[in-house]
């Protein structure tokens, strides 16, 4: 999958992306600190039917990261050029996981003419909290002392649902090593970020475009009763719970991630 990435200058960085595919476009914008391989089983199902867009966001697996200001409004503006520098004109569907889901948001602000539709995924709408935004602090200090190693232990336990971890320890290591391979400058730009992003609960009754709330049954970052408090408060959303499942819901469960999605968008 990695020889097919391109790379397009945004925004004054080279960023990398893989592009697979024909039809309805659906960008699958990645989570913290990961890159687009977290969507490898999406994109091969995906793919067969629609135009499948899976960028590495700034700073992360061979795109730039600038001067590393590395906010949810910049993630948004660099994904906005992207598909411009594609020449995708027609309305997307943009599914984002955890961090993927916070610049949905922002996505949403700023560029709403461009969706069709929305995929959120293992995601929140609330800003952190202040207990929240002092664990971020804290974590970008390690990473600066220890490197990235620290990020991916810290995060190990919190990713998955325990049966992942006992049935398929592949899935853990594949993730343990996105993590180790990101930049640690990346990684502790992306804490700060996603701290100081705005609270988007607000917004949540204003979406009109169809949209599908996915989250795994186990995940303890941003729980299936968070997520399905999302859902009822979007106008006509769909929920769905995501079985034998936590936080990495793409690549736990990929059958029942991607039944849903060819459910939604075949709809």
């Amino acid at each position: 999958m990695t020889n097919e990435l391109r790379r397009i200058t945004i925004n004054g960085v080279d960023l990398s992306t893989l592009d697979r595919g024909n039809g309805h476009p659906i960008l699958l914008v990645h989570g913290f600190p990961l890159n687009h391989k977290m969507w490898r089983y999406q994109i091969d199902a995906l793919s067969k039917k629609f135009r499948v867009i899976v960028p590495n966001l700034r700073g992360f697996e061979g795109s730039e990261a600038g001067d590393l200001r590395l906010t949810m409004q910049q993630f948004a503006d660099d994904l906005n050029g992207m598909l411009d520098a594609l020449f995708i004109d027609q309305p997307i569907t943009f599914c984002g996981s955890s961090m993927g889901g916070y610049i949905a948001w922002e996505f949403i602000k700023k560029f709403p003419n461009r969706l069709r539709s929305l995929i959120l995924c293992d995601t929140r709408a609330a800003a952190d909290t202040d207990e929240g935004v002092e664990g971020r602090k804290k974590m970008a200090v390690s990473v600066l002392e220890h490197g990235a190693e620290f990020a991916a232990i810290a995060m190990q336990p919190k990713l998955f649902a325990p049966s992942t971890l006992e049935s398929q320890p592949e899935v853990a290591a594949e993730v343990r090593q996105v993590i180790l391979d990101a930049p640690p400058t990346s990684i502790i730009a992306a804490l700060h970020g996603m701290a100081a992003r705005p609270d988007s609960t607000s917004m949540l009754g204003q979406i009109k475009i169809p949209t599908l709330v996915l989250v795994g049954e186990h995940d303890a970052i941003t729980t299936a009763q968070e997520m399905r408090g999302i859902a009822g408060a979007i106008p006509d959303a769909q929920f769905v719970e995501i079985p034998n499942a936590g936080h990495m819901a793409p690549m736990e469960n990929p059958q029942a991630v991607n039944a849903a999605c060819h459910a939604f968008l075949n709809a």
